[in-house]
Parts: structure tokens; C-alpha cells; sequence
């Protein structure tokens, strides 16, 4: 495995080729059906795990996370992604890769007045240091600027969330005033397939339960550091 990196040079292509080859040794082993090698299935995992951790962990962080590889960013054409605060995981480069993968990207715009959001799409991550900021000290376009709405123009496929913690029943505790869970009730009535929920947090934000209520929506995933 490290042949793959010994010319100093780290991609996903590279990082996906580790990860076929456990595959495929793993599955050649699981066809034999015999409890040594069950055994050795997991140190197999666990050594590929350690390997990328140790030899790529650093890139992968600085270029989105596992965020690129996952199924739903994948094949997802139209996304809403928040703009990171500095308390948040930083979306700077998950923003940059949407446009590099040609899917057409909306950011939130808060009613400071009241829960109301709406998903306003951004012409290019360029714009994002043009953008105003409210006195939450969060940018977004002026309230008054007549942008694309994703719910008006055919929805959503894949939303990531922010938040202040999660548990691992994917229950989210956000900032308090229901943006998202309004939003995302929404969505539910103007779109006939629903839209992806995927978080994106710290492991420290990760809690054995976080205080819901009966107006809070679940995300489907939560996406952390080791998960």
C-alpha cells in the first residue's frame, strides 16, 4: 500500500484503490466461511483504517472529509450547504468542490424575526466574501435581493445540516429559534421524495442524548471525525 503514495501524491482515487483492494481480500476470505479468517477480516479493517488515518487523515480533513466519497453527495444535483460559523466544521472546500462538480448550490437565508428559512442560491463560492453579514455575525444575502428559491424551482436532493450536538440516533439540538426543523417540514410538503439530511460535526459534538421535543426533525446521518 504505500507504493500508492510514495511519489508524495494523495488523492480520492488513490484513497478508494486502498479500500477496493480490502475489499476484495476480505471478501475472498469471507467466502471460505472459516472463523481464523473472520479474524482476520478485522485486523485487515483495522490496518487499512490505521494505514489511511496515519498517511492521508491530514488531506483528507483539508479536502471535505469523507464528505466527496459519501453515496448521496455523490449523486445529489442540487445541495444546501450552510456557511460554517467558527464553532462548525468548515464547508469552505464542500462548497467549492459543488461547483467543480457542476451541482447547483443554495444557502441558507434566516428571517432574523422570525423561524422562516429559505435555501437562495449562490452564483459561485466567490460571492460568499461579498455577502453581508446579520448581527448574528452570519452571512448571507440581503433580505431584499430576489435570489432563486430551492423549493420554488424543483427542490432539493441533499441537505447538510449544522448544529451544536447530535446523538447516535441522529436526533440534532441546533441553536434554538427551529430553523431547520421548519425547513425541512417544509420540504417534506413541497417535494414528492425527500431530501437527504446529512450532518456534519465534530466528535466532540457527539452525545450519548441530546433534549428533543416534538417539533424537532431527525437528520438521517450525522458524518463526524471517525465515524
Amino acid at each position: 500500500m504505500e507504493k500508492e503514495f510514495e511519489d508524495g501524491i494523495v488523492n480520492w482515487g488513490r484513497i478508494v484503490t486502498i479500500f477496493a483492494f480490502e475489499g476484495i481480500l476480505t471478501k475472498k476470505l469471507l467466502g471460505k466461511c472459516i472463523a481464523s479468517d473472520m479474524d482476520m477480516c478485522k485486523d485487515i479493517s483495522f490496518f487499512v483504517a490505521e494505514f489511511i488515518t496515519e498517511n492521508t487523515g491530514e488531506w483528507i480533513k483539508q479536502n471535505g472529509g469523507w464528505v466527496f466519497t459519501h453515496n448521496e453527495y455523490q449523486k445529489s444535483k442540487r445541495v444546501s450547504i450552510f456557511l460554517s460559523m467558527p464553532d462548525e466544521i468548515e464547508t469552505e472546500e464542500i462548497i467549492k468542490d459543488i461547483f467543480r462538480q457542476g451541482k447547483t448550490c443554495f444557502i441558507p437565508r434566516y428571517q432574523l424575526q422570525s423561524n422562516h428559512m429559505d435555501m437562495v442560491k449562490l452564483a459561485s463560492p466567490e460571492e460568499i466574501a461579498l455577502l453581508p453579514r446579520t448581527s448574528w455575525n452570519i452571512q448571507q444575502p440581503g433580505e431584499d435581493e430576489v435570489l432563486e428559491e430551492a423549493l420554488s424551482t424543483g427542490g432539493l436532493d441533499l441537505i447538510f445540516v449544522p448544529g451544536l450536538g447530535f446523538d447516535k440516533q441522529s436526533n440534532r439540538l441546533g441553536r434554538g429559534k427551529g430553523y431547520y426543523d421548519a425547513y425541512l417540514k417544509r420540504c417534506l410538503q413541497s417535494q414528492d421524495v425527500k431530501p437527504y439530511t446529512l450532518a456534519l460535526a465534530f466528535k466532540e459534538q457527539i452525545c450519548l442524548q441530546v433534549p428533543v421535543n416534538e417539533n424537532d426533525v431527525k437528520v438521517d446521518e450525522v458524518l463526524y471525525e471517525d465515524s
